[in-house]
């Protein structure tokens, strides 16, 4: 569980007193915001200040629109571990964990429009996405005898879990792969109490070898493997679908 916390603190009508300084990452300091209302109005006005507009729903409480300072989640975001970890959010002084479920992204300026945390019950199992870290592929006979390719099918699983033990990342190891091998899920050394999302007899399939190719087409296939997983890498920075009421402001606010 990442040791990141955010302070959220009630202060209407006052403005946001940052404790870290912009550029600072989140988890060097406690970021303070005050809760807002809807409408493009307000959230244009926010970011005018290099704030940010977000909300915190879920787990049957009411949704709650914040702002956040910009700069710090800017960069948290591009921490593959804050899009894969249950973090700490602290609302007037009562601890509560929440994931991050979305954000939205400028077209083409360095800035996020809008962030949503989804807030989690620590007694309950939840699904969240996490990558696959790669290793050991030089080793394996498929490489070192076969002269063969290993190629990533995914480069993340969706899995279930308490929140408590919901990893970062999950290691695959390749050095045992040959060239009649297919990788699959159920072949992974998951954590204890995690377990892979799939459909009833589904045995999702993680990396395989390629053996019959020619050079020109081993470099095209090394180059397709690493575009695919650049563009799996980048994917969490298109977020999803903010709430209703938060995307009918964005889109009128843009």
């Amino acid at each position: 569980m990442a040791n990141l916390q955010i302070l959220l603190r009630q202060h209407v009508g006052a403005p946001c007193a940052p404790v870290v300084k912009a550029g600072d990452r989140v988890e060097k300091g406690t970021l303070i915001a005050t809760p807002t209302g809807l409408g493009a109005n307000i959230f244009s006005s926010v970011r005018r200040e290099n704030k940010l507009p977000g909300i915190v729903y879920g787990n049957d409480q009411a949704a709650t629109p914040i702002v956040l300072d910009h700069n710090p989640i800017f960069y948290a975001l591009r921490k593959e571990a804050f899009h894969s970890s249950v973090l700490t959010l602290n609302l007037d002084g009562v601890d509560q964990l929440v994931v991050l479920r979305s954000f939205q992204l400028h077209p083409y300026k360095q800035q996020v429009l809008h962030i949503d945390f989804q807030r989690v019950d620590p007694n309950k199992p939840m699904n969240m996405r996490v990558p696959l870290h790669f290793a050991g592929a030089e080793n394996s006979p498929a490489v070192k005898i076969s002269k063969g390719l290993i190629s990533h099918l995914v480069s993340f699983l969706e899995v279930h879990c308490l929140p408590k033990d919901l990893p970062e990342f999950i290691d695959v190891d390749l050095s045992n792969m040959t060239a009649q091998t297919i990788l699959r899920a159920s072949d992974l050394n998951l954590p204890a109490g995690v377990t892979v999302v799939e459909k009833p007899g589904e045995d999702t399939p993680i990396a395989t070898v390629i053996t019959d190719f020619k050079e020109e087409e081993a470099d095209a296939a090394a180059d397709a493997a690493a575009a695919a997983a650049a563009s799996a890498a980048a994917a969490p920075a298109e977020g999803a679908a903010a709430p209703a009421a938060a995307a009918e402001g964005e889109k009128k606010a843009e």
